[in-house]
């Protein structure tokens, strides 16, 4: 008997921790890692929910940036962090993107990531310089194909979305255009406002100023449908019927954290997103407001990364 009631102890030890962390949690500060530097658009998105989450959760959320080699540097940090839920990773494009574009990469998007939710979203501009003699997309797509190699587009750098956007647009509306990189994307803007270069697409807000000032002319987003923050623009759909881009921010946690955990996360997100004063503050920036479950937003990560496979395939586009 005696031993049965220690076993009995034991076994029930054994499952408290457990059963407590979930109930608890967070029981300490929480670490958001973000793949970008600071200033930028997913360091906005991940200081603003980072805020919103030391709130609801009652322990401090910290951003912490770890910029360098297109999200890799970041990304293998969380996948290496205990799966706890005191590390978390700033999501966005490079998930979808960097293991088409780096031969080798330390880490797997659908191995070593929890997706929690997806929080925002926004669409690339495309914009001409005022002088082309291009008032809608079907204008721009019907100027490049009578002058087949002579427009160009500039990127932030290879695979980046400015750059697979601007490959998936000239794929599926059959043009062939001149990709010109460079490091960042303000340069390039600067040298499209100056005319020395034709058409781009950018994601918001950057090119806003210069569209409002007339020095770019905005023909379109790159939503499914028309935006809150731009109704004026239709969609490039409705010149290429299915063309969709978004530049994305959500959470993941690495793999193996507690379903417990990751639904809480979820559930505070979520809320966060239905305050008014934070939606409008959100939307305020040109953001495109989700909220979804973690199954859905794993869909879409997938999803995500098959779309630009073909795309990087297609071009040829690659980091080393």
């Amino acid at each position: 008997m005696h031993c049965r009631t220690i076993l009995s102890s034991v076994i029930l030890a054994a499952n408290m921790p457990l059963q407590g962390h979930a109930q608890t949690y967070p029981v300490k500060p929480i670490r958001l890692i973000n793949a970008f530097a600071p200033g930028g658009a997913s360091d906005v998105v991940a200081r603003n929910f980072a805020a919103k989450l030391t709130e609801s959760l009652g322990q401090q959320v910290t951003v912490d940036p770890r910029p360098g080699a297109g999200g890799n540097i970041a990304a293998e940090l969380a996948a290496r962090s205990p799966a706890d839920g005191y590390t978390l990773l700033m999501g966005t494009f490079f998930l979808a993107t960097n293991a088409s574009l780096y031969a080798k990469l330390s880490w797997d998007v659908q191995k070593d990531f929890a997706p929690i939710s997806m929080l925002t979203a926004a669409p690339l501009i495309l914009c001409v310089h005022p002088s082309l003699p291009a008032k809608s997309t079907r204008d721009l797509i019907a100027l490049a194909k009578k002058r087949p190699g002579e427009l160009d587009f500039p990127s932030a750098g290879n695979g980046t979305s400015m750059h697979l956007a601007s490959e998936l647009f000239n794929m599926m509306a059959g043009i062939k255009t001149v990709h010109v990189p460079y490091k960042g994307s303000g340069p390039g803007v600067l040298d499209l406002v100056s005319g020395r270069l034709h058409f781009m697409l950018n994601p918001m807000p950057e090119p806003v100023p210069f569209i409002k000032s007339g020095k770019l002319r905005a023909l379109a987003t790159t939503t499914a449908k028309r935006i809150s923050a731009l109704p004026e623009l239709p969609p490039v759909a409705e010149a290429i019927p299915g063309y969709e881009v978004l530049t994305w921010q959500g959470l993941v946690a690495p793999a193996g954290t507690p379903a417990e955990i990751i639904n809480r996360l979820n559930s505070e997100l979520v809320k966060a997103l239905k305050n008014p004063e934070f939606e409008s503050r959100m939307r305020g920036m040109g953001l495109e407001l989700y909220g979804t479950s973690p199954e859905q937003f794993a869909q879409f990560i997938k999803d995500e990364n098959v779309k630009w496979a073909k795309v990087i395939k297609a071009t040829g586009a690659r980091i080393d």
